[in-house]
């Protein structure tokens, strides 16, 4: 597989290579270790979550508190969707910018998304079906919510939205990026780093 940096400091675009012939197709969609050795981030999922989709709903955009924060890597299994990553680690040199990738499941495309920053997307076909390898079980009450459509972010929803999305009333209610940072929702820059290096010593 071939991993790829972003416009995110810490998010990495992840390509396989699908092997196919006349019955279909077939691709490794994650390897811990080469995903260590290519980013320096270690995942090791704790749970798996599935999320299916109309065509035009909007998931996110979602972080969570750190501690106990939680990495993701993330597929779409059937159909496709338009995935949105951004930056809301306080104090970060990218704070705000975010990178966009289309995740079809013919390809088998993923996204690794560090603990601190927020992670979306909207479904481009009818059962869209995301899978997310998660470093941390749920723990109620430590998801962060922002508003998608967010002016102030200006992510691109238009390239995979015709009509009117279909938000949940949590994440259509959810406080704007200069909101949750007044309300202490985010991450500090220096804090995050601070926990990819335990997490490093930790699984060694």
């Amino acid at each position: 597989m071939d991993i790829h940096d972003t416009a995110v400091p810490d998010a990495y675009r992840i390509v396989p290579r699908v092997l196919t012939d006349a019955r279909g197709g077939f691709h490794e969609s994650f390897r811990h270790e080469e995903l260590a050795r290519a980013t320096g981030h270690r995942l090791l999922p704790q749970q798996v979550n599935y999320s299916s989709s109309r065509r035009g709903t909007v998931r996110g955009l979602h972080s969570v508190l750190l501690p106990p924060g939680q990495a993701k890597y993330v597929t779409c299994v059937r159909g496709a969707v338009r995935d949105f990553v951004v930056d809301v680690r306080l104090g970060s040199p990218s704070f705000g910018a975010f990178t966009t990738a289309v995740l079809d499941a013919r390809e088998g495309t993923g996204m690794y998304v560090a603990e601190g920053l927020a992670h979306g997307f909207v479904a481009l076909t009818d059962d869209a079906c995301v899978s997310y390898l998660c470093s941390t079980e749920y723990v109620p009450g430590t998801q962060v919510d922002i508003f998608p459509f967010d002016p102030e972010l200006g992510l691109p929803w238009h390239l995979g939205v015709t009509g009117e999305p279909l938000l949940s009333e949590k994440d259509a209610t959810a406080p704007s990026l200069a909101r949750a940072a007044d309300l202490g929702l985010l991450a500090p820059y220096d804090a995050c780093l601070a926990h990819y290096a335990a997490r490093r010593r930790a699984a060694r």
